[in-house]
């Protein structure tokens, strides 16, 4: 009698043991909810915030924050950043992935391989870790992001990018500005300085990280939004940019946006812009 109760038992065990392994992350996921996640890459780590509606089905923005310098304020940023492109998106049945990639002690531009390590996850992983299918993707960023997705356009193929503001444009520019004293020293061209020189010294390692340096090659449709009323940096070397962009031979279609009267965050701040937005959204 005993034998048949320890049989039973050891029998329940192994089938509660069984049903725990089942994994739950391939069962479709209906709720709505906005969670931070920590996604793991080859030797680095960064955070997202995802923003998800209800439903199982997908397409999905994913979005970059512009320059907050610490990283002790990228998790805001990104979390910002959503809500800023959740405002102005037309749509509510998208995903928003905000990525809180870093910027404290890198060089301009080494940041992109986390920005890859999301996008990497999102193409690879998401869905099932998720519980949903992903349809199409969008990247969109602003300032600093708008680097970084301009960048990424590079890389990787797409349904579409949309970049506000992007830059730094000409580092060589701005950082001889700081070098010469006619504007204050930032972080940005004081790492630049201590690991190649001045601009002067060693001016191809700054135009390397230009973004006018990443102005073909663009994989997939790019919508650029430049308010004309932004500060004088960007808009020395942004009608060049613009030129370079919509000269580009072995680019996919390039499309720019100009809003008179407004700055720096002029596609969350103009109602054309945001239309402009939308409806290259909807027509990818």
């Amino acid at each position: 009698m005993r034998k048949v109760i320890l049989i039973i038992l050891l029998t329940m065990i192994l089938w509660a043991c069984k049903k725990k392994t089942n994994p739950t992350n391939t069962a479709k996921n209906d709720s709505a909810f906005q969670i931070t996640k920590t996604i793991v890459g080859d030797s680095l780590a960064v955070d997202v915030v995802i923003d998800k509606p209800q439903g199982t089905s997908f397409d999905v923005l994913m979005v970059f924050h512009g320059t907050v310098t610490y990283d002790s304020l990228i998790l805001g940023a990104a979390q910002n950043t959503l809500d800023g492109f959740k405002r102005i998106l037309d749509r509510e049945d998208m995903m928003i992935v905000s990525v809180a990639y870093p910027e404290e002690n890198l060089l301009m531009g080494d940041n992109i391989k986390h920005a890859e390590a999301a996008f990497f996850w999102l193409k690879n992983n998401a869905a099932t870790e998720l519980g949903i299918q992903i349809k199409k993707v969008f990247l969109a960023g602003h300032s600093q992001g708008g680097y970084v997705v301009t960048r990424l356009n590079t890389m990787h193929e797409t349904n579409g990018v949309i970049a506000n503001a992007p830059g730094p444009l000409n580092l060589i520019f701005r950082c001889k500005l700081e070098e010469d004293g006619k504007i204050e020293n930032g972080v940005v061209c004081d790492l630049l300085k201590r690991k190649y020189g001045t601009t002067t010294v060693n001016p191809g390692a700054y135009k390397s990280r230009s973004l006018l340096n990443f102005s073909s090659g663009y994989k997939s449709d790019i919508l650029f939004v430049q308010g004309l009323d932004d500060s004088p940096i960007q808009m020395t070397s942004w009608p060049l940019f613009k030129q370079k962009v919509t000269d580009c031979v072995d680019c996919k279609k390039v499309q720019v946006h100009e809003v008179a009267g407004f700055g720096h965050q002029s596609l969350f701040e103009n109602g054309d812009a945001q239309l402009v937005f939308n409806q290259f959204i909807a027509s990818h």
